[in-house]
């Protein structure tokens, strides 16, 4: 089995969840958006997109975008398992029909709250933990999604759609490696007044309990594929 993921920048990776998909007996693979062949994602066991700084809005200036929301679309018209992450997330939502709006930046640890619909799917690990938000769009769900989470500012924090799962937070991040992210994202985090040493502190406080119910999520995930396949 394989699980395929598209990378955008080389930080935002599986993270914590990377050893939890092979422990499953998924042989791990990246491709890099924009580089690699993205052929592979189509028919991939799992299919993973994750974040990045570019968004629905840069569709023109980076056509590798409008691909992956066309395989992402397929996936889904094929009934394929498919996890998508922030960017990920919002490319699925365009791409069956929903829409991306500017929003009210969210970048720090924080939780999100769980609709009544979350409590019978994998998202209930997140109840009460940490995750990483960082976005400044929000997401309006396609028709026919159920809208499983959310915060003050961003009504959809997560949605489900046939065989999807969209995140529009970081249940995947490893805090122990928020250096790498700190470095990739100093023109946004100065944009926006965020103070450096401050997210440093918070994510050595979250990150062992954010890391404890991102593998639970994805772990969960995983077991209802097995079940299915079974």
């Amino acid at each position: 089995m394989r699980c395929v993921a598209i990378r955008h920048v080389a930080f935002e990776d599986l993270g914590v969840w990377e050893a939890e998909i092979a422990a499953h007996g998924y042989e791990v693979a990246y491709l890099d958006a924009g580089v690699d062949d993205l052929a592979p994602f189509a028919t991939a066991d799992v299919g993973i997109v994750l974040g990045g700084p570019v968004g629905v809005d840069d569709l023109a200036d980076y056509p590798v975008l409008a691909e992956e929301a066309a395989l992402l679309a397929a996936r889904v018209a094929a009934t394929l398992p498919t996890l998508a992450v922030c960017l990920g997330a919002q490319l699925l939502a365009h791409a069956l029909g929903g829409r991306v709006e500017p929003g009210e930046p969210e970048v720090g640890w924080g939780g999100v709250d769980l609709a009544p619909a979350a409590s019978s799917t994998p998202l209930r690990h997140l109840g009460g933990a940490p995750v990483l938000h960082w976005h400044g769009d929000r997401i309006v769900p396609p028709a026919g999604a159920t809208v499983l989470a959310s915060t003050r500012a961003t009504p959809c924090q997560a949605f489900a759609v046939g065989s999807a799962l969209a995140l529009q937070f970081h249940p995947e991040v490893d805090a122990e490696r928020i250096e790498r992210w700190l470095i990739g994202h100093t023109g946004e985090l100065r944009a926006l007044g965020i103070d450096v040493e401050a997210m440093r502190a918070r994510s050595r406080e979250a990150g062992d309990d954010a890391a404890v119910a991102g593998i639970l999520l994805v772990r969960e995930w995983l077991r209802g594929l097995e079940r299915s396949e079974a």
